[in-house]
């Protein structure tokens, strides 16, 4: 069996997590952080702990089917965590997980860059619309 260097492990792991690559698993966490939804969750929990009906009414616009599904994945990938208080009504508190603090940065970013470019883009959009009317 031939002996691996540490440089070669280094650029084997490189090539094992590739986003280009299909079936890097980079790739599938990609997809789940970049979904709307996620990002506008993570800067609500980045506020402080918040219950289901609190995220609702913090982000306009989510079924409770889409907020619930989106806290399922943000759980599985050890995003957030989800604390079940027993008592009557069950009270569930939702939170940032070490991890998911690293990542709110980054989605804060864009939702900065969102609101503050958005009148550039929809110009942009409209010019395109424009174009592709006359072409």
């Amino acid at each position: 069996m031939a002996t691996v260097s540490a440089s070669q492990r280094r650029q084997q792991a490189k090539r094992d997590y590739d986003a280009f690559m299909a079936e890097c698993p980079t790739r599938q966490l990609l997809d789940s952080v970049s979904d709307k939804w996620v990002g506008l969750v993570l800067c609500a929990l980045d506020e402080g702990a918040k219950r289901h009906s609190e995220l609702a009414r913090r982000i306009a616009g989510v079924s409770q089917k889409m907020l619930t599904q989106t806290l399922r994945t943000l759980e599985r990938d050890g995003l957030i965590t989800r604390t079940v208080t027993p008592s009557v009504p069950v009270r569930v508190d939702y939170e940032l997980t070490p991890l998911g603090h690293t990542l709110v940065p980054v989605m804060v970013g864009i939702k900065d860059w969102a609101e503050a470019h958005i009148d550039e883009v929809n110009t942009a959009r409209h010019a395109y619309a424009k174009a592709q009317r006359s072409a």
